[in-house]
């Protein structure tokens, strides 16, 4: 007895001991068994809380978010409904939120609002971008609208068309809005795809035009190939819609825009990473968006350098990924520094960045931490709450969506205060913005004679604010003057000017006035600037006639190669646009000795350390530079293939030679194809009875069935294969780790998968690159689209429907087009099987929803295969990688 009760009590001891324990760790013993949680890695002193999942409710994958007054989140489904949302305090034991979809317009049986990208509680009003065309009365169209509610139900009733908007609506189309800083204007931004509609006002003056004399090469897979300058844009609308002014413009497909505590504009634009590789590739990159300001955006090859004068660089180039929400930390309850932040969403590989920035002249210098990271997480929205915390959600194109909290839980040291001051801005700051001024109102008295000074800036910003302030003033008023003006800094600049708004007969004597400058004594950058003004020229004025074109030649062949990639660049363009004679022989020479400089490759190398290091992103680094194409190398080679005067024998075989070995590397999925314009344009030029032995030379038995041979895997899938449901095959995932990722990429080949999929720079390029499925897909997105491909098709892998004049249709890829053809790829085994369409046969035309992808693929895999099937997927390829699945 005296024994029994020993052991009694030291059991009773040990579950007190337990007991204990269990308390102390609660927390985090509850958020390690939360997957949703526990994949999260936050910094030191942030806690995060799992909210809702509306997937799980049946309400779609939510892509927007902003709070209303009273301190309820509003969100969006990208296919569906608006969402209403009261959350609990921080810390609350129930942290359910209450969920309500909201009822918009007056008819009961009809939602009458959907399809919301963007939303913005202001001005006692709910303000929604519509991203989707018109099908139905849940559908209103792409645009903006305007919600009330006018008879006090707390439910939006009256809908506002503001503006309709056209172009391509999709994934580049109009996305989101911010209030300004005086709370008196909202600012909107859209992407690439969305035509610049009719406004009251362009701080960026409405000159815009294509401005590349680089022999023109469209994507070779199709995307954008229809969308024209100036790209993506920013606008600001007074709280009725009424009137609109452009701010900025030359954006690929910047997602967000924020202000932060000094008034000044950001986003985090997009790179088009089928250019990788190229020399026109741009980097994910966070751009400080001034008045006026252009950044260059161009379709396929005629993407501008961030060098050119007439638009502005990037304040921090991140690297790859798919950008989505920027926000400040304004408001919230973290530290300081965090107040001050920029915060970055990249949807692809699940990171938010915390950017910091540092005025430095009249704009800012940046450097970039990982905030927050997880596998997988799409990250596609947030907003810093009533509550201090930041609030974000996963989602987009239908994949599981969740809301998530994160606050800081240490003590915030600012006196009681959470307001930080706005930092001091520089004199240059403010010069620039007085410059900005002159942007907006109409021509202003005095303007010429303030702004004139600052065209011969050190400082870009400055220069580039005092430019567009002269092209905001007639011409006839400083045109004399700038022809006249005798410091080469000012001269270039104000020629810039005059050639974008004056009459095209002043060519001549814009010409005269660059040439009669000593080139060789101007710096590298009024050297840079020079033959940009000289490339607009050519470009907009046409090539003069002699004796300016051969002063031209006598000029700028001497100067190349100046040993200044960046100059190079923009010399050999000139000097094969007016056919300098000696221009093709040099280039040629250049072709296998360029090197790219090491601030290009930075280009490549520059996405964050988190991805650099962990191979839960699928990435591997060393490969990709070992296949990297040289970049400079390219750019001659496409500037050549236009070349029409001063080849020799030698010179053409130098050039296919270089184009024969140029397939080796591994660039971007249009890689191939750009290489292969570039080739097709220089063969269009040889003699006729040549062209079989350059076209040999050049690779073109290389090109058969490029990127797209069927793949035949040497093992078989061994079966029994069955009619795999999501649901069924679902229950197999729960541990994938230890699966056998060889068989696994057998199973991937043997399916067809590598067929149509890159994955590590290898496979088709149909389909979406698959290296880095599994930071943005959950398992359960994996099967659904893998057995469902019709649920969810993005806008750059779409099939088109061309309805013909006779009642027959055609399917296809849309590759290209021009004044009279549409030239579509309906084989995803062999996309350089071209059909041409007549435009005069095409009544219509309009996206498929249905996938080029064939359901099945998978039916032939037992459960094993599919298991090391899926785990090599969610590998991105790397067999280095943990799958943690």
């Amino acid at each position: 007895m005296h024994t029994k009760n020993s052991i009694l009590k030291s059991i009773t001891f040990l579950l007190t001991l337990a007991l204990l324990f269990s308390c102390g760790k609660k927390e985090e013993d509850a958020a390690s068994l939360d997957p949703k949680l526990a994949k999260l890695k936050l910094p030191a002193g942030f806690k995060a809380e799992h909210l809702y999942s509306p997937g799980e409710n049946d309400q779609g994958s939510w892509v927007g978010v902003t709070f209303d007054d009273k301190g309820r989140m509003i969100a969006t489904d990208q296919y569906g409904a608006l969402y209403r949302l009261e959350i609990p305090a921080i810390g609350a034991d129930d942290l359910s939120p209450k969920v309500e979809k909201l009822k918009v317009g007056t008819d009961e049986n009809k939602l009458g609002m959907g399809y919301a990208q963007g939303v913005l509680h202001a001005f006692n009003s709910l303000y929604v971008m519509v991203n989707h065309n018109a099908n139905d009365a849940f559908d209103k169209g792409t645009g903006l609208y305007r919600l009330q509610d006018s008879n006090g139900d707390d439910q939006y009733d009256q809908i506002t068309l503001i503006k309709s908007l056209d172009g391509e609506p999709g994934e580049h189309g109009p996305h989101s809005m911010v209030l300004s800083p005086d709370k008196q204007s909202i600012y909107l931004v859209a992407g690439n795809h969305v035509d610049v509609p009719e406004m009251d006002a362009y701080r960026l003056p409405r000159v815009w035009d294509e401005d590349n004399i680089l022999p023109v090469i469209k994507d070779p897979r199709g995307h954008a190939n229809n969308r024209m300058a100036p790209g993506g844009w920013i606008a600001k609308i007074d709280p009725d819609g009424k009137n609109w002014e452009l701010i900025s413009a030359g954006f690929r497909n910047a997602y967000d825009i924020a202000f932060n505590e000094a008034g000044d504009l950001f986003t985090y634009d997009s790179d088009m990473e089928w250019d990788f590789g190229m020399p026109w590739y741009r980097p994910t990159r966070i751009c400080h968006v001034t008045s006026g300001s252009e950044f260059g955006w161009r379709t396929g090859n005629q993407k501008w350098s961030p060098e050119y004068p007439d638009n502005l660089p990037a304040t921090l180039n991140i690297g790859q990924g798919s950008p989505t929400n920027v926000m400040f930390g304004t408001g919230s309850n973290f530290p300081e520094k965090y107040r001050k932040a920029l915060f970055a969403f990249d949807w692809s590989f699940g990171i938010i960045y915390a950017i910091f920035l540092e005025p430095s002249g009249a704009t800012y210098s940046a450097t970039a931490e990982e905030f927050i990271s997880g596998s997988p997480l799409p990250l596609t929205d947030g907003a810093i709450g009533p509550d201090g915390a930041m609030y974000f959600m996963t989602g987009g194109r239908r994949l599981e969506s969740d809301v998530y909290r994160v606050y800081y839980t240490g003590k915030v040291d600012d006196s009681g205060s959470n307001k930080t001051p706005s930092p001091a801005l520089t004199e240059a700051h403010q010069t620039r913005r007085m410059l900005e001024t002159f942007h907006s109102g109409g021509p202003k008295s005095g303007a010429i004679e303030t702004t004139w000074p600052y065209l011969n800036d050190e400082d870009r910003f400055i220069q580039y604010a005092a430019r567009i302030a002269i092209e905001h003033q007639p011409v006839n008023e400083w045109q004399e003057k700038a022809l006249n003006e005798k410091d080469p800094s000012t001269l270039i600049q104000s020629m810039i000017a005059l050639i974008r708004q004056g009459d095209k007969k002043l060519q001549n004597r814009i010409l005269e006035a660059l040439v009669a400058l000593d080139f060789g004594q101007l710096s590298s950058s009024d050297q840079l600037n020079m033959l940009r003004a000289l490339e607009l020229s050519l470009f907009r004025q046409g090539i003069p006639s002699n004796p300016l074109k051969s002063q031209l030649a006598a000029m700028l062949t001497p100067k190349f190669p100046s040993g200044n990639n960046s100059l190079d660049r923009s010399l050999s363009k000139v000097l094969v646009h007016i056919e300098a004679p000696e221009g093709v022989e040099k280039i040629v020479a250049q072709l296998r000795l360029a090197k790219d400089d090491l601030d290009y490759q930075k280009t490549f190398t520059s996405s964050s350390d988190l991805i650099l290091r962990n191979p839960q992103y699928g990435l591997d680094i060393a490969d990709m530079l070992a296949n990297v194409p040289p970049a400079q190398q390219s750019y001659y080679a496409t500037v050549l293939g236009a070349a029409k005067v001063g080849w020799t024998p030698a010179l053409r075989e130098a050039y296919f030679t270089w184009i024969h070995d140029a397939f080796q590397y591994k660039g971007g999925r249009s890689y191939v194809g750009f290489i292969d314009r570039a080739r097709k344009m220089a063969l269009s030029k040889v003699n006729p009875s040549e062209f079989e032995l350059y076209n040999e030379m050049s690779g073109a038995a290389l090109l058969t069935g490029s990127g797209n041979d069927l793949v035949v895997s040497a093992i078989q899938p061994q079966g029994p294969g069955r009619n795999w449901k999501v649901d069924e095959a679902l229950q197999l995932m729960d541990d994938l780790k230890g699966r056998d990722l060889v068989r696994g990429k057998a199973m991937y080949a043997a399916t067809l998968c590598q067929s149509c999929h890159t994955m590590q720079g290898e496979g088709g390029i149909v389909g979406p690159d698959l290296t880095q499925l599994g930071t943005r897909f959950s398992t359960k997105d994996i099967l659904e689209s893998t057995i469902n491909p019709n649920a969810v098709i993005s806008d750059q892998y779409a099939a088109t429907i061309f309805y013909l004049s006779d009642g027959s249709s055609v399917l296809g890829k849309l590759t290209n087009e021009d004044r009279d053809k549409y030239y579509i790829s309906q084989n995803p085994f062999d996309p350089q099987n071209i059909r041409e369409i007549p435009k005069k046969e095409v009544t219509r035309k309009k996206l498929s929803e249905i996938s080029v992808m064939m359901p099945g693929l998978i039916n032939r895999l037992n459960e094993e295969e599919l298991k090391d099937l899926m785990a090599y997927l969610i590998s991105g390829g790397n067999p280095n990688h943990e799958v943690y699945q």
